[in-house]
């Protein structure tokens, strides 16, 4: 019989800790992007953000929001109690932690930081909007067991 040292936890929980992970890293990236923007004058500010936000809602459409599916769909495979860091799977691990490695790389580079604006913006937003995702099936898990 083997020991399993990780803790469980019932499978939907899983949704809010994904949707808490994207959010805090959107929310970190949104806030260095607005900082950003603030080295910039009013009006170029302004297209600046608009450039992002359209850049995220691309982005999210062709590529994150099939992400965030396939993890919710794997998710909804898993037994009732599930590792708590089933919330994504091995190959997502890989991924922050690339994702992690260019941000801090980009952020400590010698290009302008207004520069980085655009790129940290909507990435930023595209885990925000990819979070709602997750939030939503955490409560549709909760009215489904209503029934």
């Amino acid at each position: 019989m083997a020991i399993n040292l990780l803790p469980t936890i019932r499978r939907r929980y899983l949704f809010a800790l994904a949707g808490i992970l994207w959010t805090v890293a959107g929310g970190i990236l949104c806030v260095r992007g607005i900082i950003w923007l603030g080295m910039l004058s009013t009006n170029t500010a302004i297209v600046v953000a608009l450039v992002s936000v359209v850049g995220a809602g691309g982005g999210y459409v062709l590529g994150f929001s099939k992400i965030v599916v396939k993890n919710i769909d794997r998710i909804n495979q898993m037994p009732e109690r599930a590792h708590i860091f089933a919330f994504t799977a091995a190959r997502g691990y890989l991924m922050i932690a690339l994702m992690m490695t260019i941000g801090i790389a980009l952020r400590n580079s010698s290009i302008p930081k207004y520069y980085l604006t655009i790129p940290y913006f909507a990435m930023g937003t595209i885990l925000l909007i990819g979070s709602v995702r997750f939030y939503r099936q955490f409560i549709f898990s909760f009215l489904n067991d209503n029934r």
